[in-house]
């Protein structure tokens, strides 16, 4: 079970893990279907209380979703369904307020043949017993990937318990092309040609397949997507499903998304008649998720309960070209926080809008407020610092004179995280190169974006400040930027700064309770 987390910062000791290539890695890992129950944590709880090792560990964010000691990726097979979110990834967790998550580490599927390694997927669930499992059978699609062929197939499995334990199909493969980059099917339920739909990436071909089923056990092939847009190297983790369009009640439209390069996601807008897909604007520039360097392989939570339900999503927080080496000392990786998905008409077609979950505002604690003119040079806050890292900040900047304003985060011993506005031209830049306190293989990179907005005096931000982890929604969710950072235990300093002779800054910052 979770443990209650221990105090502030502490420094202990970091153990380092070694892997191989990132291709390496994707075979070593294991696509676990497991899951837990929903734990919220109160002081009248009798859940003992932790160590001041474990979720206190250097870099360990604390309102982040982590695992308690291994490696987590993808997030999989993410859904809601009676009544709580589940979210599957070589290992799973799950929540009924997508804030408290509960760890369950074991293998549930059963009767895999040894040579046979279970990669990136996504769960169903069949309400209308279309598989002959039984009424509400959870469904899971997974790559099963051949240790002596080293071919990627797309096979399946069944429980019956509430997805707690799966029983491997003795039929697997159920997709099978003969490919050695064909992965990560993502399965959506058609109600409307009461049939199930799965997308599969041809990662080498940038192309997403898709497949129709009646039974979840035999599927046929109906169209291609693709190549388009960010077509550079590879195609992975596609993913399809609708989302309301701001100011227009009852409208929505699909979005196709798919990881690009083992780096960034980028996404789609168009109609789905159920075989294929048409975007509206095929030659358009291509559109990206996050701007940041460490969001991927996000999925959405598919809705299989009665209610209505915002479009939520997860994303893992790391890069393929360090996740191997990441400093960290209880396994590695972490999930993005909750995030709600919305499309916002614009001049250049429709843009989705990500906004971070109501329910973190559940997690907010002692706060400060902040208004007045900062002058040239940098201000230290000190009341932010004393967050500990630890902290949410909405800060708009306004009256900025065209020069270049921010915040240095994550101050100490000489280093910090830049996050800078420049109203002349419109571009908002994250610089990390000097943040990190220890030293990491092609860490040290910049991140930069146009921001839209029809005063480009003004800005605002929402920044989540965790240990190891930002992230930043400007202009309420036009464009975020996620990054690991990897700062220092005690580098927790926040400055406001500007080049001109002064501007507005008017700031809220929250403490962040931690979720353990």
């Amino acid at each position: 079970m979770w443990k209650i987390g221990g105090g502030s910062c502490v420094d202990v000791s970091i153990l380092r893990f070694y892997f191989q290539t990132r291709y390496d890695m994707k075979r070593k890992l294991s696509f676990m279907v497991v899951m837990a129950s929903a734990l919220f944590v109160s002081a009248n709880n009798d859940v003992a209380q932790s160590d001041t090792t474990l979720y206190n560990e250097p870099y360990r964010p604390q309102y982040h979703f982590t695992p308690v000691h291994r490696w987590i990726g993808d997030p999989c097979g993410l859904l809601r369904a009676d009544g709580r979110f589940m979210a599957y990834s070589w290992g799973a967790a799950e929540s009924l307020d997508l804030i408290h998550w509960n760890e369950l580490n074991k293998d549930a599927i059963n009767g895999v043949p040894e040579n046979i390694a279970e990669f990136t997927g996504s769960v169903g669930v069949d309400r209308t017993n279309s598989s002959g499992y039984g009424k509400d059978a959870y469904l899971a699609a997974f790559t099963s990937f051949d240790r002596n062929s080293k071919k990627q197939s797309q096979s399946i499995a069944f429980s019956r318990d509430g997805g707690v334990n799966y029983q491997y199909y003795d039929l697997n493969p159920v997709i099978d092309i003969w490919s050695t980059e064909f992965r990560d099917p993502t399965v959506i339920y058609d109600a409307e040609n009461s049939r199930w739909v799965m997308l599969v990436a041809k990662a080498l071909e940038k192309k997403v397949a898709f497949y129709t089923s009646p039974d979840f056990k035999n599927w046929t092939h109906v169209s291609d997507f693709g190549p388009m847009g960010d077509s550079e190297r590879s195609w992975e983790c596609p993913d399809l499903f609708r989302v309301p369009v701001e100011g227009n009640p009852g409208d929505s439209k699909w979005v196709l998304l798919v990881s690009v390069n083992w780096a960034r996601e980028q996404y789609f807008v168009g109609d789905f008649d159920g075989e294929k897909f048409i975007p509206e604007r095929p030659d358009a520039s291509p559109l990206h998720v996050d701007e940041g360097l460490d969001y991927y392989a996000s999925r959405v939570f598919q809705n299989y309960d009665s209610v209505q339900s915002p479009v939520y999503t997860l994303g893992w927080v790391n890069t393929w070209d360090y996740a191997p080496t990441a400093p960290s000392k209880w396994g590695k990786g972490v999930w993005s926080l909750p995030r709600e998905y919305r499309l916002k008409t614009t001049d250049d077609g429709y843009r989705l809008i990500q906004k971070p979950a109501k329910q973190l505002e559940m997690l907010r604690g002692d706060t400060f407020s902040l208004n007045r003119v900062i002058k040239h040079g940098v201000t230290t806050i000190k009341e932010i610092s004393k967050m500990c890292n630890c902290y949410e900040l909405k800060a708009t900047f306004s009256a900025m004179g065209g020069q270049p304003c921010g915040f240095y985060l994550c101050e100490g011993d000489n280093r910090r995280l830049i996050v800078s506005y420049d109203p002349q031209s419109g571009r908002l830049t994250i610089d990390r190169t000097n943040t990190a306190d220890t030293e990491i293989p092609k860490f040290s990179r910049i991140a930069s974006a146009s921001i839209t907005t029809n005063d480009p005096s003004t800005i605002t931000l929402d920044i989540f400040v965790d240990r190891s982890t930002v992230e930043i929604f400007a202009n309420d969710g036009e464009q975020v930027f996620t990054m690991l950072t990897y700062a220092a235990t005690d580098q927790t300093g926040v400055s406001a700064f500007t080049l001109a002779p002064s501007f507005r800054l008017n700031l809220e910052a929250w403490q962040m309770k931690s979720i353990h």
